[in-house]
């Protein structure tokens, strides 16, 4: 007789299996609960391929495409399929997985010329073939050196590299008919589980448009981004005149000390945008009466202001700012979400009318009483803080719906200069593997929330889908109407958070639900080399997370 294990699901339910049972067994036994397809489950509040084998008793939570987790495991494979397709058709021809791109991904192809319209819908035609064969992705487990003499022989240097760094002994590595890859994170069994998807001809590469877990069963409408598009090429640029474009690099640079030059260099690039950005406001001094600084959260807003601020003293100008949050409407007055809680986040959580009437006042000339907002209480207070501006004294105001009309409505457009903030880095961790900006903004925000607010890690991860929320709907749909744009991010800056955010979250424990994506963030800054905090400038935007900043009222 078989030897049983017993098999406990999310629901509480409990089933007896043969010991070696496969999730992929299991997940097509459970295909009828889910809407959209099982691609990857948790075992034990670990997420797993679905080719794992159970060996023992466990508990199973299986993963769909209408969740985050699911969405990462079909983007992941859908790239397979894309590269897979591009050496198949293309032989010698290499991908490289830029950037996320108008609700996609940006990825360059290169085949020794430029990529033509007819490349594309090829490219797109085969991978059509490749999921029409519904073609098995096979995960085998290898030794690391065994790894390493595969992407040897295949002429894979940052892989190699890469691999040479970690300290795993084993690696997973994805076949797929006879492509080989390392990708980081789990993938379908199969190519017949990726239906939806397009590639868009977007030169000098293209985008491969992927669904959304909202609606896993279509493609979101196309929005077209080329201010972030350009941004994310001047980051591209900087990782030149930084000679460092994947993880590895930046770690040899570690380890043999030339962090320092990197750190130096790609601080004096953000002081030079800076330096520009106030330039141009500067120009326009004579109609520009409001500076509007928003971008999504753990961007760096409050340092970036504070810096703009200096830069256009250098240039004789003197703003003075204006904090959005002493606008926050009484508690009990705060906008709800769709779970019935405050929703902080939402444009109407700020007294808009109290705020465009204040402006006006201010640019008429008038001396105005500002706000206080009492967080412990909830409450608005007056405390005799003044503010009167001369005609050539901009307002700076930072805050998440800078972007959007109605929140300076009272203010004609061509008075205000809006500048978009983001984190979009410019390291990868190969060519295939891109950091997702999302990932290091969270990672930035568990480190500053333990700094200072006494948040731990899992209650920043328990609020983080929230933030996204708030962020999809009251910053991203706006961002293209910035005059500006300022790339936060710092070539170097997650090997200086590892050491910050490792030991937090290595105190999510396993029965949270929010282990699995601890665990995730952990595996993800295995990959660097811990980089000492002490060469950091007191300005840098990094120090805004990691404390000892110039600007600190702490």
């Amino acid at each position: 007789m078989s030897e049983k294990i017993v098999i406990t699901f999310s629901n509480g339910r409990t089933e007896e299996h043969d010991k070696g049972v496969t999730l992929l067994e299991l997940s097509r036994d459970a295909a009828h609960r889910y809407t959209t397809p099982v691609v990857a489950a948790k075992v034990n509040n670990e997420i797993r391929d679905l080719q794992i084998v159970l060996e023992q008793d466990s508990t199973v939570d299986f993963i769909d495409l209408r969740s985050d987790a699911g969405m990462k495991v079909y983007q992941r494979s859908m790239t397979l399929v894309m590269i897979v397709a591009a050496q198949e058709l293309f032989p010698g021809c290499e991908v490289t997985v830029e950037h996320s791109l108008s609700k996609g991904l940006y990825c360059e192809l290169h085949h020794g010329r430029d990529v033509t319209p007819e490349d594309i819908v090829q490219l797109g035609k085969h991978m059509r073939q490749i999921i029409a064969e519904d073609r098995p992705i096979v995960r085998k487990v290898l030794l690391k050196t065994e790894a390493i003499e595969l992407f040897k022989a295949a002429g894979r240097t940052e892989k190699v590299s890469l691999l040479e760094q970690i300290g795993r002994e084993q690696v997973s590595i994805y076949y797929c008919g006879q492509v080989y890859d390392y990708l980081y994170g789990t993938m379908t069994p199969s190519t017949g589980y990726l239906k939806v998807f397009e590639l868009k001809y977007y030169p000098p590469g293209i985008i491969l448009r992927l669904p959304e877990k909202e609606s896993p069963d279509k493609l979101p409408e196309f929005n077209e981004n080329p201010k972030l598009f350009k941004v994310f090429q001047e980051g591209a640029e900087w990782g030149n005149i930084l000679r460092c474009g994947y993880v590895a690099t930046l770690n040899e640079r570690t380890k043999t000390g030339g962090i320092r030059d990197i750190i130096r260099v790609a601080e004096a690039l953000h002081e030079k945008k800076i330096a520009q950005i106030a330039d141009f406001v500067s120009a326009h001094r004579n109609e520009v009466r409001v500076i509007l600084v928003a971008g999504p959260s753990s961007s760096g807003k409050t340092t970036f202001a504070q810096r703009l601020n200096i830069q256009l003293r250098v240039n004789g100008v003197w703003p003075v700012p204006v904090s959005l949050d002493d606008y926050f409407v009484d508690r009990n007055n705060t906008p709800l979400d769709e779970n019935g809680d405050y929703d902080f986040e939402a444009i109407e959580a700020i007294d808009l009318e109290l705020f465009n009437s204040h402006l006006a006042r201010i640019l008429a000339g008038e001396e105005v009483e500002m706000p206080t907002f009492n967080f412990k209480t909830g409450q608005r207070e007056y405390r005799g803080h003044r503010i009167k501006v001369d005609k050539g004294q901009p307002l700076i105001i930072e805050g998440i719906h800078g972007l959007n009309e109605r929140l300076t409505s009272a203010v004609p457009r061509h008075c205000k200069i809006k500048i978009y903030i983001s984190a979009l880095t410019q390291l990868s961790i190969d060519s295939h593997n891109r950091i997702p900006t999302t990932d290091a903004r969270l990672i930035r925000r568990i480190v500053r929330d333990s700094q200072f607010r006494s948040h731990d890690a899992l209650m920043t991860l328990k609020m983080w889908n929230s933030v996204r929320r708030g962020e999809e709907r009251n910053i991203f749909p706006f961002q293209e109407q910035a005059d500006l744009m300022f790339n936060s991010a710092l070539i170097y800056e997650l090997a200086v958070l590892k050491k910050y955010a490792e030991p937090l979250l290595e105190r999510v424990t396993r029965k949270e639900p929010e282990y699995s994506e601890a665990r995730r963030l952990l595996n993800f800054l295995e990959y660097f080399k811990s980089v000492d905090d002490d060469e950091i400038p007191h300005n840098s935007i990094l120090r805004e997370f990691i404390g000892k900043s110039c600007f600190d009222k702490h």
